[in-house]
């Protein structure tokens, strides 16, 4: 080999093992201490920071690897001290293990088990059922004794005002306060003997007669009535999402419980 070709050679060799201490140099974000720190564990940062929510904004590369670094001068530290042979830290190395560990559980379950736009829409269609109907708005005066209660009915008929009786009277402070005002809301929210009377009155109406409940009696205005407006499912649909993946998961959770030999 002519003196050309064997500095050609050299020339060669020099630049592949310079392109490999560059490449090797391009996956590591520092050396510290002698020791190498991957770029992975610079994505694996950024990539726990995205998951809770927070988006990684550029100026936040430099904080993000100095804390890397950080954590690897503080790891090498707690080695040359032999801290990870202390019974405290085992411990918790563990009880971290098991977290992780759970919650990767569950990711893989919901990510087999995801809530199907059916299932989605059927659980909407249900709570339309419930919620959906007529809507009333009721003022009521609730007192302990029967016989004042009828006696405020007379006293209204007879043109006392119903709103200063029930600021005066009511039991139930907060519509009290305001006159014995519910304001509007589904039937079926109130009590069974409170419903009943409640929709079989006309618009303006009193109850004839006290409602008796586990409260107390009741005296009920029926002051207007409407066709109840519900949501469109696609407004409500990722909380109805979000909600029925939580059932799932915890469906899941009981029946591994249930399943569990526990002596």
């Amino acid at each position: 080999m002519s003196m050309n070709q064997k500095q050609m050679a050299r020339m060669v060799g020099a630049a592949v093992l310079g392109f490999a201490a560059l490449s090797a140099s391009a996956q590591n974000v520092a050396i510290v201490n002698g020791k190498a720190v991957p770029l992975a564990r610079v994505n694996a940062l950024k990539a726990q920071i995205e998951a809770s929510g927070q988006p990684i904004a550029p100026e936040m590369d430099k904080m993000i690897k100095d804390e890397v670094i950080a954590r690897e001068i503080f790891m090498q530290e707690a080695s040359r001290r032999g801290l990870a042979a202390s019974d405290a830290y085992k411990q918790q190395m563990e009880m971290a293990r098991q977290t992780v560990l759970i919650r990767a559980l569950f990711e893989d379950f919901q990510k087999k088990n995801p809530v199907t736009d059916a299932e989605a829409k059927a659980e909407y269609d249900k709570f339309v059922e419930a919620n959906g109907g007529k809507e009333y708005k009721a003022s009521h005066i609730l007192v302990e004794s029967e016989d004042r209660a009828k006696a405020i009915i007379a006293e209204v008929k007879a043109g006392k005002s119903f709103e200063e009786i029930a600021k005066k009277e009511s039991k139930d402070p907060g519509s009290g306060a305001r006159g014995g005002d519910l304001d509007w809301a589904n039937p079926n929210n109130y009590v069974p003997e409170f419903t009943e009377a409640l929709i079989k009155l006309k618009k303006g109406e009193l109850t004839a007669v006290p409602v008796k409940s586990q409260f107390g009696w009741h005296i009920i205005r029926m002051d207007d009535e409407r066709q109840a407006e519900m949501p469109k499912f696609e407004d409500v649909k990722p909380q109805i999402m979000q909600q029925l993946q939580q059932t799932k998961l915890q469906q899941f959770q009981d029946q591994l419980r249930k399943n569990a030999k526990v002596q």
